[in-house]
């Protein structure tokens, strides 16, 4: 394969957070890279080298591979006719009762089934509980005339990406990989070993590849859901939670978490869930991941109790107070605003019957200000929760004082508590 790499042709179904980092980096190490979506918006955009969201490494990646023509994206199912490796990076989401919604995947793989060529590689990038690839996937792709390793082969490596991180970014991170047969999985780790520069781990089979994704996600979901009940209690006992993790961090084997208003994200919020539900059906009950995943859900309820409470120390109700949120995306400088816990503290602050004013220098098009200063004139009482560079550079509180800015609910602690106290305005962080 590597002898062949340009030659090969390669279809990448779902061309969003996941799979046009993907598809960049296949494409920028000359393979031939088709990038299929429903989503024709996108796929114009893409070929445009217009980037859909933040991402400095893929903006970079783009332009070259758009430019030297290694890169098309396209609505167009038939191209899967002409690819050798066919990867699949479409959502995993779960429905309103937490359930796992395997449509998108579903309707992903009818697609290659009716398209399949034979001896095609197909990988799953989706993230997918143990089993998917078995009990889900290969019944839609087999049939009498086409088996798994010997006309087709089915491969999982679970994505792993750090939207905003400058360091760990889809080109450097170690990958899994699982198989249905041996021949299947050499081609994968060939693959991945061509273009990833970080170490190719093959599985034994592929349903521990399947397990690796959501047990990351669901060890790192239980311990932010542990320090968020640590931050909840050192409330009550008057503690700051954050020079205390500060203090515990000091140890080597202590791994530091940090509260906030909420977790977000496509994975954390959503991957344990894969995990209970598969494990339900087995008949065992994962009630730790239950608990952490219920402690992390009511984050953005207890930040909005926060904020009811200290305008009820100011002789304010929540009703018709001008409340300033900062922040949509799930995370820092960056405009991803998968399952943001800003979207249910706004819709639980309006249904209290606050006037809230929403802003984020990158999510725009949901910022109800153009700007920070707009957004300041309008406020009574800040609530952050995003914690963008922007904010923790200019919300000094000597500003926020001219702008007669009465508190400041800091959601994710990124603000400085003792400037504050020497201002004299109300400040209150998650545990401190």
């Amino acid at each position: 394969m590597k002898n062949n790499k340009s030659k090969k042709r390669i279809t990448v179904i779902g061309v969003g957070y996941v799979g046009l980092p993907l598809a960049c980096l296949a494409a920028n190490k000359d393979y031939q890279v088709d990038g299929l979506d429903i989503n024709k918006q996108l796929t114009a955009k893409i070929n445009k080298a217009r980037i859909p969201f933040q991402d400095s490494l893929v903006k970079k990646l783009l332009a070259k591979v758009v430019k030297n023509r290694k890169l098309r994206a396209t609505t167009q199912e038939k191209v899967i006719q002409h690819a050798e490796i066919v990867i699949v990076c479409v959502p995993t989401p779960v429905d309103e009762n937490y359930q796992p919604d395997f449509k998108p995947l579903i309707k992903a793989t009818e697609t290659i089934k009716k398209n399949l060529k034979d001896k095609q590689l197909i990988i799953i990038e989706s993230t997918i509980n143990p089993g998917v690839c078995e009990e889900v996937i290969l019944p839609i792709l087999e049939d009498k005339n086409n088996k798994v390793g010997k006309n087709f082969y089915l491969a999982h490596a679970p994505e792993r990406i750090n939207p905003g991180d400058l360091k760990w970014n889809v080109a450097n991170l170690p990958r899994n990989i699982g198989a249905m047969s041996k021949e299947g999985l050499t081609l994968a780790v060939d693959f991945y070993s061509d273009i990833i520069e970080a170490k190719i781990n093959p599985m034994k089979s592929i349903r521990e590849a399947e397990a690796t994704k959501t047990i990351e996600n669901a060890f790192r979901d239980i311990n932010i859901a542990f320090i968020n009940e640590i931050a909840k209690s050192f409330d009550q006992l008057g503690i700051d939670v954050v020079d205390v993790i500060k203090g515990a961090a000091s140890k080597f084997s202590f791994m530091p978490h940090w509260p906030s208003c909420g977790v977000g994200g496509h994975c954390i919020p959503v991957d344990p869930y894969y995990l209970i539900r598969k494990a339900e059906i087995a008949g065992f009950s994962h009630d730790f991941l239950k608990l952490a995943r219920k402690i992390n859900n009511e984050m953005p309820k207890y930040t909005v109790e926060m904020v009811q409470d200290e305008l009820n120390k100011l002789g304010m109700a929540v009703k018709n107070a001008k409340i300033a949120v900062l922040g949509v995306a799930y995370k820092a400088d960056i405009d991803d605003t998968r399952e943001s816990p800003s979207f249910e503290i706004i819709k639980l602050l309006k249904d209290m019957g606050a006037k809230v004013s929403t802003y984020d220098p990158y999510v725009k098009e949901l910022s109800s200000e153009k700007d920070l200063n707009s957004i300041l004139e309008k406020a009574e009482i800040l609530l952050i929760a995003t914690d963008h560079k922007q904010f923790k550079n200019k919300l000094k509180p000597i500003v926020l004082k001219k702008y007669q800015i009465k508190a400041v609910i800091d959601g994710k602690n990124c603000l400085d508590k003792e400037e504050f106290a020497k201002q004299k305005i109300v400040y209150k962080g998650i545990g401190r």
